[in-house]
């Protein structure tokens, strides 16, 4: 298939992440400057405007963090707090519905990731894109071994 990506490929909100990311930075920076600006604060109140800054920050880190990459040996999607690693057999379905928050796959073992790396938020085109070619991958690479692709048991 020609129009599949290129292995290895990362699959992340950028729109949605450059805010983020962009905020934290802005949130930090202001809430930094009002500690060091206003005279009435002791040495104490400046460090916890510092430290709430700092924890806002982290905060709009860590939303910013999903991503899925696929290489030649799976998938590893990283969600705000978990990441997982998956073999692209044990991967059966990628969906992304029409008012789906973001991808969902569907797994051998009988359970649905959310794969918050392709959210179809502000770029729903680029969002539909990926999920294409992340689905491409998916029939693609579970070809090999298609009993374990299907859920069913092998033997």
């Amino acid at each position: 298939m020609s129009d599949l990506p290129a292995l290895p490929v990362t699959f992340r909100p950028g729109h949605v992440r450059a805010v983020l990311l962009t905020a934290s930075v802005a949130l930090f920076a202001v809430i930094t400057a009002v500690a060091v600006l206003l005279e009435p604060l002791t040495p104490g109140e400046r460090i916890s405007f510092v430290f709430t800054g700092a924890l806002i920050s982290g905060v709009l880190v860590l939303l910013a963090r999903p991503k899925v990459g696929a290489d030649d040996s799976g998938v590893t999607v990283v969600n705000i707090a978990s990441r997982r690693r998956l073999a692209w057999p044990e991967i059966l379905q990628v969906n992304l519905r029409t008012g789906d928050p973001w991808v969902f796959l569907d797994l051998s073992d009988g359970t649905t990731l959310p794969a918050l790396g392709i959210q179809p938020g502000i770029a729903r085109k680029r969002a539909l894109a990926d999920a294409r070619a992340l689905r491409a991958l998916v029939e693609a690479r579970s070809l090999h071994d298609p009993e374990l692709s299907r859920g069913e048991p092998q033997g």
